[in-house]
């Protein structure tokens, strides 16, 4: 039986199939991991009984592939997250804002809300590039050093930002706001349902944003949940 009391991180880190059944369920699991289960649900709308049989037949669906991300030392978790995630989000950054330029030049007209649909998306990418920078630059470099230099017995690297619970707490803020973005972006889309007069580029447009806002949900969780607590810990450490 799932207890109402934990958090949704410590679901999501519990069991590895929780973030797929929290995406399907509505469920914000990235910025969103500190809330209780039964408020999350709550908000959902979703049963905490029907949540508990998702993940069960999620549970049981093969997972040889699945990566235990707990079990990563934090340079192979960084590692991860820019091989697969800013690979993935800088590429899709520069071919939806075409797509999205082709598509509402198109439907616009008749469907007003693309307008704002391509403002939003502006607005997002236009907070990732320099986040993802910062974190390319300058976070996940002393993050990899002082994890160097705790298995190699050395001092701490020198912090200029004191500690590493400031910009850690400046990333949390830039991902709540990627979050409300994404959830505006839904909530126009209406669940990224494709009208009836679409051509190929809508739905292409449509069905990519989804794909990047579950992408984007588990780059946040993976920095969120498992990798600046795992950060916090180890400096605290030294």
């Amino acid at each position: 039986m799932l207890d109402a009391t934990k958090t949704v991180r410590e679901l999501a880190l519990q069991f590895p199939q929780a973030t797929r059944v929290f995406e399907q369920a509505g469920i914000d699991y990235c910025c969103g991991g500190e809330r209780l289960l039964g408020d999350a649900c709550q908000s959902a709308g979703v049963d905490l009984r029907v949540l508990e049989r998702m993940l069960e037949t999620s549970s049981s669906l093969p997972t040889s592939n699945a990566i235990d991300f707990q079990r990563l030392s934090i340079t192979e978790l960084i590692m991860h997250i820019l091989d697969t995630h800013h690979v993935f989000t800088k590429r899709e950054m520069a071919r939806l804002d075409l797509l999205m330029t082709k598509v509402a030049k198109a439907h616009a007209e008749n469907h007003s809300e693309l307008l704002t649909v391509s403002g939003l998306l502006r607005q997002l990418f236009d907070d990732l590039t320099p986040h993802m920078f910062k974190e390319e630059q300058i976070l996940f470099p002393f993050l990899i050093e002082l994890e160097q230099s705790s298995l190699h017995g050395r001092p701490a690297p020198f912090a200029p930002f004191g500690t590493i619970n400031n910009p850690i707490r400046m990333m949390m803020m830039e991902h709540d706001t990627a979050g409300e973005i994404l959830r505006e972006l839904r909530k126009l889309t209406r669940d990224f349902a494709v009208p009836a007069d679409a051509c190929e580029s809508y739905r292409q447009l449509y069905q990519s944003l989804e794909a990047f806002e579950r992408d984007l949900h588990q780059h946040i969780h993976l920095e969120n949940n498992i990798l600046f607590p795992k950060a916090i810990t180890l400096e605290a450490r030294n």
